[in-house]
């Protein structure tokens, strides 16, 4: 029978420690309202916090001694979770988005792929141009290279070149960013 492999110790939950996770013996009080109270021992200060209903909290652990605040812990939780959800909804991830050309290419075609790009400009995004060259076409990088010009001469107004335009295996490649 095989043996399940070893996992190690289960993770400790990063967060403060909470009243009776606080083995230290001696810890300055802070009380609900953020008014500072004297240094206390542990097993009153969590007399105290139970007395009122609430709980002690670990807030400053490196503190000599740790600073522990009176407080209703499920309420911090709730509240931090709120603020790391409202800053990551504010985050954007810049993604490469790509627009594929070729080198004949109409020139309708060409202003509908522009307008794409210009989409994503709007979303914060970056935009890969890629050129992709089949057969004989090989022979005549140049033409891929207009085209890669081309385009970018239409998105001049809203962006910039990242990186110039050069061969990868049958690709010519050009990143832009948003200006």
């Amino acid at each position: 029978m095989p043996r399940r492999p070893f996992r190690g110790r289960p993770q400790r939950d990063p967060g403060p420690r909470v009243n009776h996770q606080i083995r230290i013996k001696e810890i300055r009080v802070v009380d609900e309202e953020g008014e500072p109270l004297v240094v206390l021992e542990t097993s009153d200060a969590q007399a105290l916090a139970n007395r009122r209903g609430l709980d002690l909290v670990e807030i400053a652990p490196n503190q000599r001694p740790p600073v522990c605040k009176i407080m209703d812990f499920g309420k911090y939780k709730y509240e931090t979770k709120k603020k790391e959800q409202a800053s990551k909804k504010k985050q954007h991830q810049v993604q490469v988005k790509e627009v594929r050309v070729r080198p004949k290419i109409a020139e309708h075609d060409i202003q509908v792929k522009v307008k794409r790009a210009r989409g994503f400009f709007d979303n914060g995004d970056k935009v890969q141009i890629v050129c992709l060259l089949r057969g004989r076409e090989m022979m005549h990088k140049d033409n891929a290279r207009a085209v890669c010009d081309y385009v970018f001469k239409q998105l001049a107004d809203v962006a910039r070149v990242e990186r110039e335009p050069r061969m990868e295996g049958r690709r010519m490649i050009m990143l832009l960013a948003k200006k």
